[in-house]
């Protein structure tokens, strides 16, 4: 957000020619020198993939199972680590080390596989970075109303239902994120990402500690080998739960989306594609220990009563400060994690501007006592300002955190996570149809993109339940 005095000047003049720019503070397409390592990207992909998905992982495996649900999330992390490693050697085109750069994914899908499906890659992924940004807005406030709750039911010893509308606190939060959402570049968020990426690892741990002592509590881990969410329950509704859980574990491992973008914030040497490789392989492993463990233990806690929400199965435990720090450090991290998703969109959109109307490029210097100046683009105010709001406005309309999530990772996780990692990588590696190899690759496409059909089904016929009975603005816990 705030950028020095100066910076080093790219060239030095010859006789009144420009060289090419000095390597020392710019790399080798010309832009200023790339500093993310290892850890900068772990700590991206953590803020991305530990994010509101986590809390709901009880749920899904409710649905599932205690088969079903751990083997699920399993593969699911398995086919996201190997479709990441396979869309990291798509950063760039032809040569790894000297190729040339895709700096977004639907750049990269374009250099690939050319425009028609750049066209409808970049309609699905902005689609679902915005989407993405509705479930932070609906789940964020979620926690912040739970922090309320708490103190509401401990002042009343439970006996005040305590209703609360989370309108307000979405509102609050939107605010917050029109601040934020003034962060220039994505590079620039990588210190939100550090803070959201251990806000995300505290509220798992304390989630985990907390399921244990209902666990400890109860004397026995509740759950059943086939699960499900109650004995009365339907034939179908019990199918729609267990595709809706389906597409929560889904979205809980949705990343690579972002994952070139995250990639071209890497130094080189070494190459972007060893040090991305690296990252997304610890980020999965570790995201899929936490996984488990949330998941798992919420569920041996709650068995068929497992909350949608972990975190608001805890509302009349003691001591009530420590449910009130987990639900805080949810929401500090989904603000940093909906940063992570929207600023693409906001790179997309006003590169398109800047093309049509140089003018929306220009920056006013604004003196801040304590830091050099902040550079105010105005349109980048206006427009991420109304963008913040309408999103907020979209989150109060439909504020099903369940379900949202469950159709993001529906839609999202096939053609994002499998579909075109897979298509590219075939390309870039020249794999031979038909060989066995592209056999593999193919099966596993069509594996997922069932599985994210059912998924998508299940949750859309959740979504209209849920409309059915539902009040406009009438948002409560």
């Amino acid at each position: 957000m705030f950028e020095p005095e100066s910076e080093p000047n790219p060239s030095h003049a010859i006789d009144g020619v420009p060289s090419q720019p000095d390597p020392e503070f710019f790399d080798d397409d010309g832009r200023p020198k790339r500093t993310g390592n290892v850890w900068t990207s772990c700590s991206h992909i953590i803020t991305a993939v530990i994010g509101s998905g986590v809390l709901s992982l009880a749920w899904a495996i409710a649905q599932l199972g205690w088969i079903a649900g751990p083997v699920m999330m399993i593969l699911f992390s398995l086919v996201s680590m190997y479709t990441s490693s396979m869309l990291s050697e798509c950063y760039r085109c032809g040569d790894p080390i000297y190729g040339q750069r895709s700096y977004t994914f639907v750049e990269a899908v374009r250099n690939i596989l050319g425009g028609y499906h750049y066209t409808v890659c970049g309609i699905v992924q902005y689609l679902y970075l915005y989407g993405s940004a509705i479930g932070y807005t609906i789940a964020g406030p979620i926690s912040m109303v739970e922090i309320q709750k708490s103190i509401c039911l401990h002042k009343s010893g439970g006996k005040d239902p305590c209703q609360i509308s989370a309108n307000i606190h979405m509102i609050s939060f939107g605010v917050v994120e029109i601040f934020f959402s003034q962060i220039s570049e994505f590079h620039n968020t990588w210190f939100l990402s550090v803070i959201a990426a251990v806000m995300s690892f505290a509220y798992s741990i304390i989630g985990v500690f907390l399921a244990i002592s209902v666990v400890a509590k109860n004397g026995t881990f509740k759950g059943t080998i086939a699960g499900g969410s109650t004995s009365n329950e339907s034939t179908i509704d019990r199918v729609w739960g267990i595709f809706q859980g389906l597409g929560d574990i889904a979205f809980a491992y949705s990343f690579a989306q972002i994952l070139i973008e995250i990639q071209d914030t890497i130094k080189n040497p070494p190459s972007e594609v060893k040090t991305m490789k690296n990252a997304t392989k610890v980020s999965v492993l570790v995201t899929t220990t936490f996984y488990l463990l949330c998941g798992c233990m919420g569920y041996a806690a709650f068995g068929a009563d497992a909350p949608g929400n972990l975190l608001t199965g805890f509302s009349m435990y003691n001591p009530a400060w420590v449910i009130d720090v987990a639900n805080a450090a949810v929401v500090i991290h989904l603000v940093g994690a909906y940063q992570v998703y929207v600023q693409p969109v906001f790179a997309f959109l006003e590169k398109a501007a800047a093309k049509k109307w140089p003018q929306t490029k220009v920056e006013h210097k604004i003196p801040i006592p304590g830091f050099s100046h902040y550079n105010l683009n105005i349109f980048r105010l206006i427009w991420r300002t109304v963008f913040v709001i309408i999103t907020t406005f979209v989150a109060m309309l439909i504020p099903f955190f369940n379900d949202v999530l469950g159709f993001l990772g529906a839609v999202g996780f096939w053609p994002l996570s499998v579909f075109y990692p897979v298509e590219m990588y075939i390309v870039q590696k020249k794999i031979p149809k038909w060989s066995t190899k592209w056999l593999l690759l193919k099966s596993i496409s069509a594996v997922c993109f069932i599985i994210s059909a059912l998924a998508a089904i299940g949750s859309i016929t959740s979504i209209g339940l849920d409309l059915k009975k539902y009040k406009l603005f009438s948002s409560g816990s």
